[in-house]
């Protein structure tokens, strides 16, 4: 009986150091060298305009307007939900999945093959990228909404277009949210010289 106390002792003493080890001092280190290394991206990669917070660089948004660039369709809860991170789960052969994608395409109005990210959600459901491809497509639209020279909106994509990770990892891509910005700096930076 002496043994089983000592020994259930000891095991609650190793669960005790354990989970104050594990649980809360490594989980503080790490943040707070997180923080002192990576200090934008321990910060949620923020985007600001001025002193607003309008987004992060991680977290896709919904932009419907014609004006905007517009991001890959979102799976994640009720739209881009961020707390509800998740694909659809639907396999190729779900025929709701295929309605859906179907509907999607029929409602571009540019007559050129869709590219795939524009029609299909993520893994992840929020996804803040779309492809190269996914921008110059909407370029055309776009350029007319805003009133803008295609080439000018094309230059503004290409400038945004991010390499391949350590030019191996991932694809090449352009986050929406940043692009948007962009533009809207764009059209205010026109307006005023139309006006001058």
């Amino acid at each position: 009986m002496v043994a089983m106390k000592r020994c259930l002792a000891t095991a609650c003493r190793y669960t005790a150091f354990t989970a104050l080890l594990l649980g809360v001092l490594y989980p503080l280190a790490i943040t707070g060298l997180a923080h002192l290394i990576f200090p934008k991206q321990a910060g949620g990669s923020l985007v600001r305009r001025g002193d607003v917070v309008v987004g992060s660089r991680l977290i896709g948004q919904s932009f419907t307007a014609p004006g905007y660039f517009h991001p890959r369709p979102s799976a994640a809860g009720n739209g881009y939900d961020a707390a509800a991170s998740s694909g659809s789960n639907l396999a190729p052969t779900n025929k709701g999945l295929v309605q859906r994608v179907a509907n999607s395409v029929a409602a571009q109005s540019n007559d050129t093959p869709v590219p795939v990210d524009l029609v299909t959600a993520s893994g992840s459901g929020p996804d803040p990228d779309i492809s190269p491809a996914s921008a110059y497509y909407q370029v055309e639209r776009v350029a007319a909404a805003r009133a803008l020279p295609e080439q000018t909106v094309r230059q503004l994509v290409d400038a945004h277009i991010t390499d391949r990770t350590f030019g191996l990892l991932g694809e090449r891509r352009v986050n929406v949210l940043e692009l948007n910005l962009a533009l809207d700096r764009l059209s205010k930076s026109a307006a005023v010289r139309s006006s001058e």
